[in-house]
């Protein structure tokens, strides 16, 4: 398994246009990725415009073709000008709940 976190800190002003637009790319990431086998978006508790997303793929692979996918280079085209930070950060899975212990 492939993990994938974003954090982004989106301008306050464009968080409801952001947030509509990151939830339909969470959706067609699920709709139309075989490989993505998870993709939540989640907001900071005491800053509505930190955006966290959690995103699991079958393999690195399938992380990559999904940032050449035709929906998220639309994405990202849209959100641009909406982000004023993003940090991105990927992780290979060690161990999963269903593997025997170590």
């Amino acid at each position: 398994m492939y993990v994938v976190t974003v954090k982004f800190d989106v301008e306050p002003s464009q968080l409801t246009e952001f947030t509509e637009l990151m939830l339909k790319q969470a959706e067609d990431s699920l709709t139309l990725e075989e490989n993505c086998l998870q993709f939540d978006v989640c907001h900071a508790e005491d800053k509505a415009s930190l955006i966290y997303l959690y995103e699991i793929y079958a393999s690195k692979q399938d992380f990559t073709l999904h940032l050449v996918s035709e929906h998220f280079k639309s994405f990202a085209n849209k959100v641009a000008p909406m982000v004023l930070n993003k940090e991105v950060e990927c992780f290979a899975t060690i161990k999963t709940a269903c593997d025997p212990i170590l």
